[in-house]
Formats: structure tokens, sequence, C-alpha cells
């Protein structure tokens, strides 16, 4: 399969298990309803038009609702007809979606949106945009229920079906070069650059989180869904070919969530001497930085990317969900470098997306501090750490930190999880980085070490002063 552009049957096709020639897809009842002629406006010809749309695509609306497993995961499936007038969304395509998002809660199934619209169905005027505050609710009420949403771009995928059931998922795919924008070609300034309405740019752009070629599209839903899609403690994985089991009946109260453990050292075992020894270990291109931790931390791991406010940071913060012990954990992980606004937002969409969910996160904090130039302040780098301040602070689900190298300041805090933050022996954290504190104390720059055995920053100094916890780091 080279193009984006499939039918809703075709992509039900390539993402659904098989079990000999049975595809594990079932459709949905249609919900019923009267329908008058020509539509609730009376437009002249939609009667036709929809006739026409059935027989070229055999569909009787541009949306095909059903259950199906993903690589053993049961899921409701939402797949869209671009053929069917333009994939546009109307009354009967709403009932549809409703009735959809609401199977999904009661079974507590994910829900998984294969997009490919155009936007509101112009022959049903503002009836028809105003389905996209149905599939709002419905989005928030799945939400809500803490199940997960994985949306899938196909091609197109503009108008309102993206400000919805694209952009409002949790998790955001798209398949390559899909046509991707708020706005569809047909109401573009004529000036407009193509290639800002691509899958590509809605990634670089952190508004979707990764391109997945159409061959290893279900492979990569199955990895999301066996992550995001069961009970945390469950067992992730699952004999090959075997359909998932009917769910579990939700219990009364909910079980509590076991905090991660806390990762192994990777790098220096033995204290530092003194606060500028901390200082410079910290700094040592030869430490142990946040990819070396999550390799060797997880079985495997899949990555969320971008902010959803326009802005992404993978140079300074590596987000996702992974594998530990057989257990889905979530993790935030500074790389060394300052942190910028996008990569703090980033940071706080998903904790909330794992609180939600019932995720344990874990935190790895490793910066100089956060990016301080003029774009990163026009980008509001403030308001970014103190949305991540609250996210972490109003956590429902227990968050673990490690510090692996520099702890700047207020950009390193924000990800440090109150109460239950370690730190290795190559690491040290600080009000702000010593020789800045220096400066503002207008102490000489030949001052600065001193300054550093002065702010007790060393992981025995943080212990001492009980910012940092010392008892057996492989315990929950």
């Amino acid at each position: 399969m080279t193009t984006t552009r499939v039918g809703a049957r075709e992509i039900i096709d390539l993402v659904s298990d098989s079990f000999g020639c049975f595809v594990s897809f079932s459709e949905l009842p249609v919900p019923e309803g009267d329908f008058p002629p020509d539509g609730p406006l009376g437009w002249p010809g939609y009667d036709a038009s929809r006739a026409r749309a059935a027989e070229r695509t055999d569909e009787t609306e541009s949306v095909v609702c059903g259950t199906a497993s993903i690589e053993g995961v049961r899921v409701v499936l939402i797949a869209f007809e671009f053929g069917f007038l333009g994939g546009s969304l109307g009354v009967r395509t709403g009932d549809r979606l409703e009735a959809a998002y609401s199977y999904a809660r009661e079974h507590r199934l994910p829900v998984v949106p294969l997009v490919a619209t155009g936007g509101s169905r112009m022959q049903e005027g503002m009836l028809a945009l105003t389905q996209l505050q149905r599939v709002a609710r419905q989005s928030a009420l799945t939400r809500e229920a803490g199940l997960a949403q994985i949306a899938v771009l196909r091609d197109p995928t503009t108008g309102g079906g993206w400000a919805t059931l694209g952009a409002g998922a949790d998790v955001v795919l798209a398949l390559p070069d899909a046509q991707v924008g708020f706005a569809g070609s047909r109401v573009r300034p004529p000036d407009a650059d193509p290639a800002a309405y691509t899958a590509e740019a809605q990634v670089a752009a952190g508004s979707a989180d990764a391109v997945v070629r159409p061959q290893e599209l279900k492979e990569t839903l199955g990895r999301w869904l066996r992550l995001l899609a069961r009970p945390s403690g469950e067992p992730t994985s699952r004999p090959a070919g075997k359909p998932a089991a009917e769910p579990a009946v939700e219990p009364a109260v909910e079980p509590a969530v076991e905090p991660a453990p806390v990762p192994e050292p990777l790098g220096a075992t033995d204290l530092p001497a003194s606060g500028w020894d901390a200082v410079q270990r910290a700094r040592s291109p030869r430490r142990p930085r946040a990819a070396r931790y999550l390799d060797a931390y997880f079985t495997h791991r899949v990555a969320i990317s971008g902010d959803r406010c326009g802005g992404a940071d993978p140079d300074g913060m590596l987000c996702g969900f992974g594998e530990h012990r057989g257990r889905t954990v979530a993790y935030a992980a500074q790389t060394g470098a300052a942190t910028r606004p996008a990569g703090y937002r980033t940071a706080t969409r998903l904790i909330r997306l794992a609180d939600r969910l019932g995720i344990p996160v874990l935190t790895l904090v490793d910066t100089p501090g956060a990016a301080n130039d003029a774009e990163a302040e026009r980008q509001g780098v403030g308001a970014a750490i103190a949305e991540l301040f609250g996210a972490v602070a109003t956590a429902r689900t227990p968050l673990t930190t490690l510090v692996i190298g520099e702890g700047g300041s207020g950009g390193a805090l924000a990800l440090a999880a109150p109460g239950r933050t370690w730190a290795t022996p190559d690491s040290y954290f600080s009000v702000i980085a010593p020789e800045l504190a220096a400066a503002i104390l207008k102490r000489p720059p030949q001052e600065t070490e001193e300054t550093a055995n002065r702010l007790r920053i060393r992981p025995q100094d943080l212990a001492e002063l009980g910012v940092i916890r010392t008892e057996d780091r492989r315990t929950p």
C-alpha cells in the first residue's frame, strides 16, 4: 500500500486482526431515525448526491463504526469513508459517532478513529457544524472515563474532523504525506504554503506524535494499545493470534497504582567530595544521559511528541510510555540541554494523560535550567513551567523522580516529584547554577567553586537537607 487515500473498509482490514479468513471487525448497529427528504435543510438534489455516494462506495454514510481487535487488544474503530461526500460530517454521522463512543464507554474499550474527512457537510448547514460539539462531548466523556483514544490521520484530514476526532485524541499518528490541517485545500489563502498542511508539518509543529508507514500501522497501534489500554499491572503480552478477552466488570473501587521503581545509577557509584566536584561530574560528557537510562529501564517504549500548542522540544525532553517488568510506566526525561517551553508543555501533557489512565510516571531530571533566551520568553516559558508544577502537584497517579545529572533551578524542580525524588552520585541539585549564584551574590568568578560548596548541592547534602530520599531505590 503506497497511498494514504484508502477507503474505510481497506483501512479497517489493514489494522484489524484476522483469524483464518475472517477479519475481527464487527460493525455496530446503525442508529435509526427519521431523515426528511433532501435532509434537514431540504437542499435540492441532496438525496440524489447521497444515493450516488452510496452506489460508489457501498456505504450508507461517511463513517463506519464497529469493534475489532488490533494485535490482540479489543477496540472501537471509527473509519471515515472519504468517497462518501468527502467524508463529511452530518447529523447521521454524528448519530453513529455518538453511538460508537457510548459503546466504548459501556464496554470499557479504547477508541481508534481512522480519520479522512473534509469537514462539515454543506447540505446540512449549521446542523452539520453542531455535530462537532456532539463529537467533542463524546470524546471528553470517554477521556473522563479513563479510556485511551489513538487517532490515525489519513488523507485528507481537515476542518472539524481534524479539530475534534484527530487533534483531540490522546495520541495522534499520521500516514505519510497525508494532507492535515484545519483549512482544507479549497478554503486556504491563495498564497498558502502547501507544505504547512501535511502530516510531517503537524509532527514538526507538535500537533501530532509520529508519521507511520501503512505497513507498520497495525504493529504501531498494537504497541500503543497494549501500553495504554489495560489496567496498570496487567501483563502486556498475549499469545500470538489469540483475541483479547471480553473486558472484566469494572471494580467498584479502583485499585491503587504502584509507583514506578527507581532506576539503578548507570554512572559513578562513589559520592562527590565537594560541591564543585558534583558539578563537574554532572557536566561530564561521559556521564550517562536520559536515553541510556530509558533503554536500560524499559523492555520497549513509544514516544509522544509535541505540546499541541505549536511546539516540540525533541532535543530537551523525551516523553512517552514503556514496559518495565511487565507494567506500563510513563516517562518524562530531560536530556541535559536547557529545556524549552514546548518541552515543559509536552511533559505536562504526558503526566495528565498518565494520570487519567492510571499509569505511574517516572521523571528523569537533567538540565542546567530552563531556556532563557528571548524566544523562550516569547513562547511563555514561565507559564509552561507553571503548568508543569501544577500537573505534578495535582497528579493522583504516583510519580517517581531520579536526578541523573544537572538539577538547575526551577526548570529542573518542576519535573521533580515532591517527596519521591532520588539522585545519582554523579548529579547535583541547586537553587541556580553556581556561576550564576556567584554573580547574583556579586562574588568574583574565582569564588565560584567555593559558592558551589556552600550551596550544599551534593546528593549527600540534599539527603541531609531532606530534599531527596536515600532508601533502597529498587523498592516501589
